[in-house]
């Protein structure tokens, strides 16, 4: 994408290595999806999972015709997405130790 730097993975089985960096290649590419389309949806997915990559994302996007509050809503929308993830997957945890079923506290 924007890396010069050749990934450790390609450096240590170059084969597979080329053969994702070229499948990256081709997602960067206008499909059934836009480029727009899936370069906000590449940073929405870095910003989600916290990949070293969001900068050369949010890069893309706005290269690929994102705009500012396109990418700005992306990023607020995942935001969100991701603290619901967070409470949700982890609420029996949260009950067991700050609540009862019913939301009173033990």
């Amino acid at each position: 994408m924007f890396r010069t730097e050749t990934p450790w993975f390609v450096r240590h089985l170059p084969e597979i290595g080329r053969a994702f960096q070229d499948f990256v290649k081709l997602c960067d590419e206008d499909g059934v999806l836009d480029r727009k389309t899936k370069a906000i949806l590449m940073l929405a997915a870095s910003v989600l999972q916290r990949q070293d990559c969001a900068e050369d994302r949010l890069r893309f996007a706005l290269e690929a015709g994102a705009t500012k509050a396109e990418v700005t809503e992306t990023v607020v929308i995942m935001a969100l997405e991701s603290a619901e993830a967070q409470l949700q997957g982890k609420s029996e945890l949260y009950r067991k130790y700050l609540g009862g079923s019913n939301g009173q506290m033990r």
